[in-house]
């Protein structure tokens, strides 16, 4: 088990979002999925991930959420970080009906899935199965992968 904890840092104030409850979701992450690996999430604007998805995927637009895995193996050594835009989630969360703290949840799983090395544009749909079954054992509504597919 790492013993770094995983962090969320704010780059905007996010009204209506408990940030405690998010370090301890992250931490949850991190004991259940990541088997005690840490890793970082930046919670941001679309200004912001825009400027990151056009930087680093050559993709001129903002989007919900990016994963920079660390490419390292290796215990105490952190996964690598994300960036939620906390513009998206709220959009987002309004489309879907739940609530925006449950759409950063949803982004970060989504983001850590990819960060332990998931792809779910070339896996033949592991990575759906997985946020499948840990979005039901998280407790959280329909994932990513899920609602693109209905």
């Amino acid at each position: 088990m790492s013993r770094t904890d995983s962090c969320v840092l704010y780059h905007v104030p996010a009204r209506g979002l408990s940030r405690r409850s998010l370090r301890e979701f992250a931490k949850q992450l991190q004991e259940e999925v990541t088997e005690g690996r840490s890793f970082c999430c930046l919670v941001t604007n679309d200004e912001e991930l825009r400027r990151l998805n056009k930087q680093f995927r050559k993709k001129d637009y903002a989007t919900d959420v990016l994963s920079f895995p660390n490419g390292s193996e290796g215990n105490g050594v952190p996964l690598g970080e994300l960036a939620i835009s906390w513009d998206r989630a709220k959009v987002q969360a309004s489309e879907y009906g739940h609530a925006a703290e449950d759409e950063i949840r949803i982004l970060m799983l989504h983001g850590v899935l990819h960060l332990t090395g998931m792809d779910h544009e070339k896996d033949h749909g592991k990575m759906a199965r997985s946020e499948v079954r840990w979005r039901k054992r998280l407790n959280l509504p329909a994932g990513l992968i899920e609602r693109v597919r209905s």
